[in-house]
């Protein structure tokens, strides 16, 4: 019998020191949400837009990084950052920060959509999907 309680115990402690890593686990890859403002439904040729974005994440880790790429595949115009250059569609560009504007401006007097994707740097992505209605300049006599 204590035969048996010793060969118990040892394989118990055993079986304990081999679960054990030497390694912390630190979770960092956490679920994410953009959020928009509302934006004007309507837009004129040669108008800009302001689209106000935040990125929401339950927990913020140090290191995580957010990229956005866009693809256009109704009418036709421009998106950037403030005082940057346009973006080109399906390239892929870093978001400074978490809280951060994209600018739209029409350059068709058609019926504009786009999607915006944005992704964290763990792979996990939001998409965003814009349209804009045509609208047509008011003639004034």
């Amino acid at each position: 019998m204590k035969y048996f309680v010793k060969i118990s115990i040892a394989m118990i402690i055993l079986l304990g020191l081999m679960a054990c890593e030497d390694r912390l686990d630190i979770q960092t890859n956490f679920p994410f949400e953009v959020k928009t403002m509302p934006v004007p439904k309507d837009i004129q040729q040669g108008q800009t837009v302001e689209i106000r974005c935040q990125i929401v994440s339950e927990q913020k880790y140090k290191y995580e990084t957010y990229t956005l790429r866009y693809f256009q595949f109704e009418g036709d115009g421009t998106l950037q950052f403030a005082n940057q250059e346009p973006f080109l569609p399906n390239d892929t560009y870093l978001i400074p920060n978490r809280t951060f504007r994209l600018y739209y401006t029409s350059q068709s007097s058609d019926t504009q959509s786009f999607e915006v994707w944005i992704a964290d740097s763990k792979g996990k992505e939001q998409k965003l999907s814009f349209e804009f209605n045509a609208k047509k300049e008011e003639k004034t006599e």
